[in-house]
């Protein structure tokens, strides 16, 4: 998902074809993944709750991230081209072109690699419990 959204973020013809295509299978991925991760490590006894919770997070963090985050910086996009360019009385503040979406972009990539980073973490400190319940692995 960082890829594609630096893909995004660099805006070069014909790019938002692949972007969208590994962003997408991201996300199908982490729907896949995240209830059975959650259920082997936390267990079955309070799964409803738990899934519950997961579910949740995604419109949570986008609520967040495109109601402050993305917006905010759109709207300081616009305020530097508005500068530029004379406004009239009807015109309404608007955004023209890549930039204006480059840092939002950028910042979704870089959560997308710190998000990678933790669970790598997690699987490490995993890593020594399921080789007690299964034994040894080959890597």
């Amino acid at each position: 998902m960082a890829i594609g959204h630096f893909l995004l973020a660099m805006a070069w013809p014909g790019v938002m074809y692949v972007g969208t295509l590994l962003i997408g299978l991201g996300y199908g991925t982490h729907w896949a993944v995240v209830p059975a991760t959650a259920s082997e490590l936390f267990g079955l006894k309070n799964f409803g709750t738990l899934y519950n919770f997961i579910t949740l997070a995604n419109p949570a963090g986008a609520l967040v991230f495109s109601g402050v985050i993305a917006s905010t910086i759109y709207d300081y996009e616009a305020q530097k081209q508005a500068h530029s360019r004379p406004l009239s009385t009807e015109d309404t503040l608007q955004c023209v072109g890549a930039v204006c979406f480059f840092l939002t972009l950028m910042v979704m990539s870089g959560l997308c690699i710190f998000a990678a980073v933790l669970s790598m973490i997690a699987m490490h400190r995993t890593k020594v419990l399921y080789a007690n319940l299964y034994g040894k692995s080959l890597s």
